[in-house]
């Protein structure tokens, strides 16, 4: 028997690469979006696998909608991945972030509850959560300090999961994946951003871009090997929660900085504070400005996430780093910008 998997928020960068990762596994995949994204499928079509999924509009607002998708299939696994997910949005719709990826998991788990509480659920939580960080290097059990809208929505989901899974005996887990990024991130997204800018900038198509702040650190990974430490949660004998990382953390300026080395742009930096920005070396034309309105009300400045459970657990690592994770990015926006 083919073991089916719902999956929300199924156009995103993690919804696509899940699916494609599942339907190797030989699932029947049911793909959810909210009414707006269903027209959003270009990662599906460019991973090749757009019409091997039954797709389903579910809000994650309404769970009138949730229940009827729930007693329409025979579900076996739930990744949760459907969220308002852009932190900077959540300052200017906190609402909408709280409802969607904060009330949204309650109304998924209260409908396992309720209809199948055999259902394995899949809790796609944040590396955002710990915010101003009360640790160097963040374990499952470092203490959170949310600064956002959106990761106190994350927290709420968060916490929520375990206590279902305490509960009511339900599988349920939450994978703390930290920023994990690819060609298929949305262009908000500051890594994708930068991408596409230079691309642009070598194209002729703009003179410069601007960003907020650069010397925010990251740990980022590949997002095409996240999604299987997700898969690998919900095969476990008992559900837990994993932090997802890679151990290593990079500033904004230092991914620029590998970005323009594999484009071979001759660049420099030049100025200080909101006067930063980074020139070519010869025409000392500008490429990259800093506007403070691309700087969060409240920043988190470092997150380093320690993954050594998971790599116990569940045998996982992270295989791709930053420089190599650049170079495919950049690669695939040549290949296909413009393309979408």
């Amino acid at each position: 028997m083919k073991k089916t998997a719902l999956i929300t928020g199924i156009s995103g960068q993690d919804g696509a690469y899940l699916a494609q990762f599942l339907i190797k596994k030989n699932y029947r995949v049911i793909g959810t979006d909210r009414r707006s994204a269903r027209s959003v499928n270009w990662r599906l079509r460019r991973l090749g696998i757009e019409n091997k999924i039954i797709f389903e509009e579910m809000e994650l607002g309404e769970i009138y909608e949730i229940q009827r998708v729930f007693k329409k299939y025979k579900i076996n696994e739930v990744y949760n991945l459907a969220a308002q997910s852009f932190v900077g949005t959540s300052f200017s719709s906190p609402l909408n972030t709280a409802n969607i990826t904060g009330l949204g998991s309650l109304r998924i788990l209260e409908t396992i509850r309720s209809i199948d509480p055999k259902i394995k659920f899949y809790q796609a939580s944040s590396s955002e959560m710990f915010g101003d960080i009360l640790e160097k290097r963040q374990k499952e059990k470092t203490p959170l300090n949310p600064q956002s809208p959106y990761a106190i929505a994350k927290v709420f989901a968060h916490y929520l999961t375990k206590n279902y899974r305490n509960s009511y005996n339900i599988f349920a887990t939450s994978g703390i994946l930290f920023n994990h990024e690819s060609p298929l991130r949305g262009e908000e997204f500051v890594t994708r951003k930068i991408i596409i800018g230079l691309v642009k900038i070598l194209k002729k198509e703009i003179d410069y871009f601007e960003l907020g702040n650069i010397y925010a650190k990251r740990d980022w990974g590949y997002a095409k090997e996240y999604v299987e430490a997700m898969w690998k949660m919900l095969q476990k004998k008992k559900p837990d929660d994993y932090i997802i990382s890679t151990g290593k953390t990079y500033s904004i300026k230092d991914f620029i900085n590998f970005a323009t080395s594999y484009l071979r742009m001759d660049v420099k930096w030049v100025g200080k504070g909101l006067k930063e920005k980074l020139v070519y070396k010869k025409s000392k034309k500008t490429l990259i400005k800093i506007n403070p309105k691309f700087f969060r009300p409240s920043e988190v400045n470092i997150l380093i996430g320690d993954s050594a459970k998971a790599k116990k657990d569940l045998k996982w690592r992270p295989k791709t780093d930053l420089k190599k994770l650049i170079k495919i990015m950049i690669d695939d926006e040549i290949k296909y910008y413009v393309k979408l």
